[in-house]
């Protein structure tokens, strides 16, 4: 740290942030407070000035789903670990992120400090957005469509033949279809980003996960795609399925919602298939990692590939990469983004490599299933190996200290670093 003789105002630093903040001592009164909080809470903040943690924790378990989501729960979490915890409040008719943290003060004082996200409704509104475009376009492309079909229909002539009045009404048809296929697709992506937007993810995906075996899940994910219309109605047609391999190890079980991995597979897929030559092979392989602690996935192709700089609009929601071949085939830019945030609900991580020219490889980590007595037995191993270091220890006239493992923030911050600067489409385990 740079030595300095200049003092800042620890309020105008507080009130020039964006977020939230409230810091709570060790008496439970709140002692700081900034002009995001006074703008989110409103009068609701002089209850909280006067009554302290009491009121916070009653105006923070409103709409509680899970008593174990308690905000006192996520309080004595982030005390005990020293980790920031984060949990959700329901405020204003939404679900706001937010982090509960500890900060030590002088005298082994530890106080407790709230932050609440401001919410962007930038994505919602660009959906809400292009989700009005959308049924307009539909609404109005059907029924011109249907009035067409009703003039060829009146005006048929006695000498036109079945199959030239049905050449005629099918191509309208298909139009209409078309646009009933994107409307679909678009409403399921409304009702993702829904659930993103409302903190609901954690919820739908901690009732839907389970143990899955990954050799027969990636067996009957590939016999669906045979009924699941993958691509755009515009895009040409092709047999996908015999352009997939897969290399999937037995004995990989992982810890996932399946709905939720079936999204994230489609939506990877479509996107290997739309940007490749359409006989080039797309490999979906899966190998186990972080010393069988989690499972990688990765989908691997060898078509158009991203260029450098366009590798950070990859993630953000209504952004595509603007390189012809890519901007050619209809899409939303959204599905990127809504997978990684499944994914991250689900205890995982997404990351690309991609090099123009040469393919793009999109790689995942899922946590590896854990069986009860398994976790038991390790939990069992950790307390004896405790307590007999501890007995070592008395005998050596020493303490016994607890030692918690840091998350690995490291291997997340090279990760994106790697993201952002490769340009080739060697790849690494983060």
């Amino acid at each position: 740290m740079v030595a300095s003789d200049k003092q800042l105002n620890t309020q105008a630093v507080l009130d020039g942030l964006g977020q939230g903040v409230l810091i709570f001592d060790s008496t439970d009164h709140l002692i700081l407070d900034n002009l995001a909080a006074r703008t989110i809470f409103g009068t609701d903040l002089k209850l909280i000035r006067a009554e302290g943690w009491k009121a916070a924790s009653t105006l923070f378990n409103t709409r509680l789903n899970n008593p174990d989501d308690a905000v006192e729960n996520v309080r004595n979490t982030a005390l005990t670990s020293g980790r920031p915890v984060r949990f959700h409040i329901y405020r204003a008719g939404e679900y706001v992120p937010c982090w509960a943290a500890a900060v030590p003060g002088e005298g082994g004082e530890v106080y407790t400090m709230i932050t609440i996200e401001v919410p962007d409704w930038t994505a919602i509104r660009e959906l809400t957005d292009k989700f009005r475009d959308e049924v307009r376009t539909a609404a109005e492309s059907t029924q011109g469509h249907t009035d067409l079909i009703l003039q060829t229909i009146k005006n048929v002539k006695p000498k036109d033949t079945v199959e030239q009045v049905g050449k005629r009404v099918s191509g309208f048809v298909n139009l209409i279809a078309t646009h009933m296929h994107r409307l679909g697709r678009f409403t399921t992506m409304l009702e993702r980003l829904e659930h993103i937007r409302t903190g609901k993810l954690l919820d739908v995906v901690r009732s839907s996960r389970k143990k899955i075996n990954l050799t027969e899940f990636m067996e009957d994910f590939i016999e669906e795609l045979a009924e699941t219309k993958l691509l755009d109605p515009e895009t040409e047609q092709q047999d996908y399925r015999s352009r997939i391999t897969h290399t999937v190890p037995d004995g990989l079980v992982v810890d996932a919602s399946p709905e939720h991995l079936k999204a994230v597979l489609r939506d990877l897929l479509r996107n290997a298939i739309m940007y490749t030559m359409k006989a080039s092979p797309i490999m979906v392989m899966a190998h186990a990692s972080g010393g069988n602690q989690t499972v990688q996935i990765d989908v691997v192709d060898e078509g158009y590939g991203v260029r450098t700089k366009e590798f950070e609009r990859v993630f953000i929601p209504f952004q595509r990469a603007r390189q012809p071949q890519i901007i050619s085939e209809f899409g939303y830019g959204l599905s990127l983004y809504l997978c990684k945030h499944e994914l991250e609900a689900m205890g995982g991580k997404l990351w690309f490599e991609s090099e123009e020219g040469v393919g793009s490889t999109f790689s995942f980590k899922l946590p590896t299933w854990r069986d009860e007595k398994s976790a038991e037995a390790s939990a069992s191993k950790v307390t004896t190996e405790t307590a007999e270091t501890a007995k070592v220890s008395k005998n050596a006239g020493q303490t016994a200290t607890e030692m918690t493992a840091a998350k690995d923030d490291t291997d997340v911050k090279t990760e994106a670093k790697d993201t952002r600067e490769s340009s080739t489409s060697a790849r690494t385990e983060p």
